[in-house]
């Protein structure tokens, strides 16, 4: 039986939001793309006022990739991990990676983040598998649409069951690991027998909070 380490990305794996941050990357290739802004700031509100869904939020704020074509967006995300994905790693979660790894963990990242973007994250290549929510490409076309659930508490669970049964991996999730900065989490944080909170501010009764830099 296989011995996982899950890593959540944002804030856990990252310093920084990384759809924010790929937002930012790709205002500064093309301004232009500050006519979603408005667009975006909407989406937030309406989303905190409980109006619209999670899920239609994101779609709102992902619509800057519309109609940016594969090839093209292949060599979009390789910079955005070159120059700016890749800087906003916390050291500490890459030397846990690396020990975990080195005593025969698969490591997995799950996130609620865009896959098409967080998969130049397997140039770590501590990483096994990376999992997150599917947008639409159409005919080798970007779109703004979500093609799977939005990749967030049960979610996270239900996928990566159907990616172990996928590649015909059994697991011994006592002797497992998640690491997450966030609550939301907590189907996997549950399923695991080694939970850890990521820089935290509050204490927790029942899992161990590690302050990574």
């Amino acid at each position: 039986m296989e011995k996982l380490a899950i890593f959540d990305v944002d804030y856990t794996l990252t310093k920084k939001e990384t759809l924010v941050e790929f937002y930012k990357f790709m205002f500064k290739k093309n301004p232009k793309v500050l006519i979603y802004f408005p667009k975006i700031l909407i989406a937030a509100f309406l989303y905190i006022l409980k109006i619209i869904p999670l899920r239609k939020a994101k779609e709102y704020f992902i619509s800057f990739i519309d109609g940016i074509k594969e090839e093209d967006m292949q060599i979009i995300v390789k910079e955005f991990y070159e120059k700016k994905l890749s800087k906003i790693l916390y050291n500490d979660a890459i030397d846990m990676m690396k020990k975990l790894k080195s005593e025969g963990y698969k490591i997995y990242l799950i996130s609620a983040s865009a896959e098409f973007y967080l998969k130049e994250l397997y140039n770590i290549k501590e990483v096994d598998k990376v999992i997150g929510t599917i947008f639409l490409c159409e005919n080798g076309i970007h779109k703004s649409k979500m093609q799977s659930e939005n990749c967030k508490g049960e979610e996270k669970v239900k996928r990566l069951l159907e990616e172990l049964k996928k590649d015909k991996i059994d697991v011994d999730f006592k002797n497992s690991y998640m690491f997450s900065d966030s609550l939301s989490d907590m189907p996997l944080f549950n399923l695991v027998g080694n939970p850890y909170l990521i820089n935290f501010k509050k204490k927790h009764d029942k899992i161990k909070i590690l302050n990574w830099k």
